[in-house]
Formats: C-alpha cells, structure tokens, sequence
C-alpha cells in the first residue's frame, strides 16, 4: 500500500511541476489598459533580452523633463524572431513607440506592442493589435 502511496504522490508532483508554468503566466489587462493607445517619441537607453519578458527603456522629453519611460516585450526567442536585438535597438536610436499604457497611476509604461520605428520612419516592428488608421 505505502508504495502505491508513493506513486501517487509522484503522479501528482510531476503533475503540478508540468503545471506550474501554465498557471504562472499571466494576462497583461490587469496591468495595462487594452482600451488604450499611448505613443512616446524618444531615445533608448537599454534593451533588456530575458524571459519571460524583455524590457525596452527609453529617455522620452515631457516638456523639457526627461522621462524614462518602460516598454514591457516578448521573450528573447520572440523578438529574435522579429529580428529585434541589441545591435537593431543599440542606445542612442532614436524611436517612436506604440502600445497599450500602464494601470499604474504616475508609471511610464507600456506593453503590447503596435509600432515600433526608427526617427526616420523605417518601421521595426508592427504587433499584432490592430492598428489605426494611418499606421
């Protein structure tokens, strides 16, 4: 009987291991507004490549105050994919961002992606939220 116990109690570890990833991740609505658009001119100062989420952070002018302004992204392997590196994102590039703003009361966030462009208008990356007219 102890070792048909013992079994049982492995079945259901192994379980909750393999389950665990599942239930950790979470949706982006509770922290961060899906009815809402902000777009920030500015120039990053990091892209930080690592999992789950990879961070952007830019120097963004807000009447003549610097703000640094957060943009929560995709895992590593995500923004590999859409060709998104440190050497595409290096400090200094001078960008335009879109996507859905922080909850947070007094945050600069954002997450969820919609554009993504150089200054010069060369696009980066586009999410896949629907895009406005005129994106």
């Amino acid at each position: 009987m102890n070792a048909h116990r013992l079994i049982l109690a492995g079945a259901v570890l192994a379980a909750a291991a393999v389950a665990a990833p599942a239930i950790a991740h979470h949706s982006s609505g509770p922290f961060y507004d899906p009815t809402k658009k902000v777009e920030v001119k500015g120039v990053v100062t990091k892209l930080n490549i690592r999992n789950p989420h990879s961070f952007l952070y830019l120097d963004v002018d807000e009447k003549g105050t610097k703000v640094e302004w957060q943009v929560e992204m995709g895992t590593g392997a995500q923004l590999a994919r859409n060709n998104l590196t440190v050497e595409t994102l290096k400090p200094g590039t001078e960008i335009r961002v879109a996507g859905q703003p922080s909850r947070a009361e007094g945050s600069h966030g954002m997450c969820c992606i919609q554009l993504l462009m150089k200054a010069d208008g060369t696009a980066i990356l586009r999410g896949t939220v629907p895009k406005e007219p005129g994106y």
